[in-house]
């Protein structure tokens, strides 16, 4: 997915896109911006004649209407100043926001696999950090880029039409100056991209601690986390260390060059002067044009190595907008009619790789039939497999080979939306988002009514514990629900799925992280969801998915068995040993 290209432009091109909705601002921008450079050429002008008619003339009269003049230039092109930097930083603010917009859209959609292969804070950092570059270039740095070549072509045409002789020096010296400015910019936007990258890597790395903090404190690597930390922000900032030589050394040889040709022109013409081949206002307003010239290339250098900057941020950004999503909606106007809890569920002959993987089928071969409103329980080890049927029924992965079907349709030809909405998961690892109580239940249903919102939770037997929090079902419950107890969370994710009322029930050692007490209580919640619901569950301990209408074992990705748990224990040497595990161990834990 990684883009690499020598010129920035094109990049550029691409999300100028983002600019075409707002053409009328733009025409705004670009006549205050028309006004402006035409004030500045018009000053010049106002130069010469105050010189040679005013001054050299002696005319006081001349030279109070030349200042008039000069006065009203300078309110005009003050007042499109302002309207030229106004439309241009609302133009920076607004391109900017959508381009998150779009590339946030793209990024929730995109498949699972995706985010298995691109850190999360990489992502945040391109979101925020690139788009801010990007805001500051096209407010600010674009404006200046634009102004300046228009000015340094109105100010170049002003020199040839008052000497043509001393111009052909700047025509020359302007060339002599795009060279070094090409050279080093090229390597600036390469060390810009390598900056953005490591401060990237920065962020990454202090969200991963900052998130596990308790696990750091835990094993007193508060030391060596710091030490760690240190060494990448010095890495960050030898790159960009790197990045600040070169745009350095880039102002210095524009400059240089810049005063070398200043120089000349003023021997050359001031010898001009005093032979009389040319006037004094001449002179003055050709060096007044030349200073400009050689300010706009002293700006255009400096703009050029911030474009290049932006066009290491845009490089990462469209590189996101670029990313594929392998994972297809089907048919748009289809299967809202099937009644998914009388759908039968199989997989035929099912095998998945993770493309971290390739050689290793996660799921190898994997053939089953669950009825409508069955309760199948899948056990096995670890890295069995189990999890990844799960992932697969949701569409988060599509088979390598076989097939999925439900209701005899394939799982890729329902439309996502729909079959996600269908299907309803409780896992063991809770996801509650920071905000509301009320938000978090009704996730998965954002327009539901307060009643039904709290149905649910009464069904979740959530409602009870949810009351007597301080501001009830408003209460904010903090980032990944800090301000309730596991059990507490636990319930509200039930109550979530509860109020998304789906088909198909997926729950993914829903209890194992849980006390006794709070497993008991939340194993009945559970129950009460599962009625009328096709249900699979997944769960290490045997004990509680005994009384399941099937179990399936399931090893290194393959289907062992079936069958009940009595069925299984007179004819499975695995499940044999893994119920002697478990039911052994409680026995002589209770013996103790």
């Amino acid at each position: 997915m990684k883009r690499s290209s020598q010129s920035p432009y094109p990049v550029l091109k691409e999300l100028s896109g983002f600019l075409q909705p707002y053409k009328t601002q733009i025409t705004i921008f670009l006549a205050a911006l028309l006004v402006t450079s035409a004030c500045t050429i018009g000053m010049g002008q106002g130069l010469k004649h105050l010189i040679d008619e005013g001054l050299v003339a002696q005319s006081l009269d001349y030279l109070t209407g030349a200042i008039g003049v000069c006065c009203g230039l300078a309110v005009v092109m003050a007042l499109a100043t302002y309207t030229r930097f106004y439309m241009i930083s609302w133009l920076g603010e607004r391109v900017c926001a959508d381009i998150r917009k779009t590339v946030f859209e793209h990024l929730v959609g995109l498949h699972a696999a995706f985010f298995e292969t691109h850190v999360s804070g990489g992502i945040v950092a391109r979101l925020t950090t690139d788009t801010t570059l990007l805001q500051s270039i096209i407010g600010s740095g674009l404006s200046l880029a634009l102004r300046s070549t228009v000015t340094f072509i109105g100010a170049l045409i002003m020199l040839i039409i008052t000497d043509a002789k001393l111009a052909l020096i700047v025509l020359v010296a302007v060339p002599s100056l795009l060279v070094p400015v090409l050279i080093l910019g090229r390597r600036v936007r390469t060390l810009s991209r390598r900056s953005q990258d490591s401060l990237a890597d920065v962020g990454n790395y202090a969200g991963e601690i900052i998130r596990e903090i308790k696990v750091v404190q835990s094993y007193t690597r508060e030391t060596h986390e710091k030490t760690a930390f240190s060494r990448e922000v010095e890495r960050a900032f030898e790159i960009a260390l790197g990045r600040i030589r070169h745009r350095s050394l880039l102002n210095g040889v524009v400059i240089l060059a810049m005063f070398a040709a200043l120089s000349a022109l003023i021997w050359i013409g001031g010898g001009a002067v005093i032979d009389g081949s040319m006037s004094a206002g001449d002179m003055g307003a050709f060096l007044f044009y030349a200073a400009l010239i050689a300010m706009t290339v002293a700006t255009l250098s400096e703009v050029f190595g911030d474009l290049q900057r932006a066009a290491g941020a845009a490089d990462r950004l469209v590189e996101l907008l670029h990313a594929e999503n392998m994972i297809k909606s089907g048919a748009q106007n289809q299967n809202s009619d099937i009644n998914l809890s009388k759908a039968r569920l199989t997989f035929r002959e099912v095998t998945f790789n993770y493309d971290s993987s390739p050689s290793t089928p996660a799921v190898n071969n994997f053939s089953l039939i669950i009825e409508p409103g069955q309760v199948v329980a899948v056990v096995g080890p670890s890295g069995a497999g189990k999890s990844t049927l799960f992932d697969l029924i949701q569409r988060f992965y599509d088979p390598t080979s076989g097939k999925i079907t439900l209701g005899g349709i394939g799982l890729k030809d329902f439309k996502l939306e729909y079959l996600r909405q269908r299907i309803g998961v409780v896992r063991q690892q809770l996801t509650i988002f920071s905000g509301t109580v009320e938000h978090n239940i009704s996730y998965g249903l954002p327009s539901a009514s307060q009643e039904a919102i709290e149905k649910a939770a009464k069904a979740a037997q959530a409602h009870e514990f949810i009351t007597a929090l301080p501001n009830g079902y408003k209460t904010d419950i903090g980032e990944q629900g800090g301000a309730l107890s596991g059990g507490q969370c636990q319930r509200i994710a039930i109550a979530r799925v509860f109020l998304k009322d789906p088909d198909i029930l997926l729950l993914d050692e829903a209890t194992s992280s849980l006390d006794a007490e709070s497993e008991h209580g939340i194993t009945k919640t559970l129950t009460k969801l599962m009625e009328g619901r096709t249900t699979l569950i997944i769960a290490h301990r045997l004990a509680t998915v005994m009384h399941a209408d099937r179990i399936v074992l399931v090893d290194n990705g393959q289907k062992l068995d079936e069958g009940t748990h009595e069925q299984l224990l007179s004819k499975s040497p695995l499940y044999q040993r893994l119920s002697a595990l478990q039911f052994d161990r409680k026995s002589k834990i209770k013996q103790n």
